[in-house]
């Protein structure tokens, strides 16, 4: 069996890795440009890296303190 190694998350998957709520996300996504859009017909989904997750955990920790 091959497993698959998943390189980009979802916005929805990337605030529950992350604990913070999809407004929390979308709103320190756009202040940092991390993240980028696709769109298909109608829908628009936010997908993150792995590397932009570290770097938006490291963000909203230095928020807190």
């Amino acid at each position: 069996m091959k497993t698959q190694e998943l390189k980009y998350v979802t916005r929805r998957r990337a605030a529950v890795l992350l604990g913070l709520s999809e407004m929390e996300l979308i709103r320190i996504s756009s202040e940092s440009g991390f993240g980028h859009k696709e769109v298909a017909g109608e829908q628009e989904e936010t997908y993150f890296t792995y590397e932009e997750l570290r770097q938006i955990c490291m963000l909203a920790v230095h928020q807190v303190h």
